[in-house]
């Protein structure tokens, strides 16, 4: 009986331990940059960009602020040698600090962003999420209508033609 009682608590004691072996996640501490993977006639660009939040939906609307905010402010590299990387629209280092009210509005949840990009180019299998306790990544691929941000951004004076 007692030989029995310890081989129940060692499977258990086991069995324990092994679920605290497993995958471990980093990507609370890498940091994620948008690559530029096709481009339309149109001045449109096909961005592979990336949202981190609590669920799969705010991270959707993440990636798309954050396509469209690596085009104005950071540009974003070409994924293969078949791309060209993109420029930042605006080259004022001090341009989201100086005009801070506008873009905030801007990309506020149902801001004017969304005007300019779109899910159109994202096809079936080509979303890739990562979850964690706290926060999901998801990956995913988000059209940015270049030309036209371009021309919101003289149209509103933040940009000199």
């Amino acid at each position: 009986m007692k030989s029995a009682t310890k081989l129940l608590v060692s499977l258990l004691v086991v069995l324990s331990l092994a679920g605290c072996v497993g995958k471990r996640s980093s990507q609370a501490y890498y940091d994620y940059k948008s690559k530029v993977i096709g481009s339309e006639l149109d001045g449109s660009y096909t961005i592979r960009s990336f949202g981190r939040a609590r669920n799969a939906v705010d991270g959707y609307v993440q990636a798309q602020k954050q396509a469209v905010l690596d085009v104005i402010f950071y540009g974003v590299q070409a994924a293969s040698t078949g791309q060209r990387d993109l420029k930042p629209l605006l080259f004022d280092m001090n341009a989201r600090d100086k005009y801070e009210d506008y873009f905030n509005a801007f990309f506020a949840d149902h801001g004017e962003y969304k005007n300019y990009c779109s899910m159109k180019e994202k096809r079936v299998l080509t979303t890739n999420y990562n979850r964690t306790n706290a926060q999901t990544l998801v990956e995913t691929t988000v059209c940015v209508f270049r030309s036209q941000l371009r021309q919101k951004l003289i149209d509103d004076g933040i940009l000199k033609p």
